[in-house]
């Protein structure tokens, strides 16, 4: 495959985003859904401690108990209310993952990774088209997706009402449709970078 739209939730967002910073030639479009927890200056400091403390779950608890509970987390409870026997599957394949291995990438990529603020530059010579997601209640996301919407030219913002962080699990047909219309968008050359006289600091034109 020489070339793809690539999609990501979450941790799999933050790959999405790197691989249009350091490949963009073999990218058609980025979707990054769920993405931005820990990016915040002020809350960096409690990102990485919250990410020590769930690595430091996995290793004690194991990754079957440790996924109950991690799984009924503030952005990801959305989910177990609008689909019950969707959220279980979530937390049983959740289960399934290797305890060291889930301590490990929270130790090592959660922690670890730059905030999105440290790559603005970047961000503003990203000329892929771009559609971030975010759900409404997946509060760590938000004022992230808003900078993302700001910094990268070609990108235009979904939030979705009442939806946690599994974005794509929660609402599948809001998701799927959003993706399907911004592909076919892309495709037709309709997804351009912003006009400059949309300018974000203007209210109203006076002059």
């Amino acid at each position: 495959v020489e070339q793809a739209h690539v999609v990501g939730l979450s941790m799999g967002a933050f790959a999405t985003l790197h691989f249009g910073l350091d490949h963009p030639r073999r990218a058609l479009s980025l979707t990054i859904a769920g993405v931005g927890y820990g990016a915040e200056k002020a809350r960096e400091a409690e990102f990485r401690t919250q990410a020590e403390a769930a690595a430091q779950g996995f290793e004690t608890r194991g990754s079957r108990a440790f996924a109950e509970i991690y799984g009924e987390s503030a952005a990801r409870v959305q989910l177990q209310a609008k689909n019950p026997r969707g959220w279980r599957e979530m937390v049983e394949w959740l289960g399934e993952h290797d305890p060291q291995g889930a301590a490990n990438t929270m130790r090592g990529v959660q922690a670890q990774r730059p905030s999105l603020y440290d790559l603005e530059d970047r961000l503003r010579r990203l000329a892929l088209p771009t559609l971030i997601v975010a759900g409404d209640e997946d509060d760590p996301t938000l004022q992230p997706a808003i900078f993302l919407k700001r910094t990268i030219p070609a990108s235009g913002l979904l939030v979705l009402p009442k939806t946690g962080h599994l974005i794509n699990l929660e609402e599948p047909a809001a998701f799927n449709a959003a993706l399907a219309e911004f592909f076919a968008q892309v495709q037709a050359g309709r997804w351009l970078p912003r006009d400059p006289r949309a300018r974000p600091d203007e209210i109203m034109r006076t002059r």
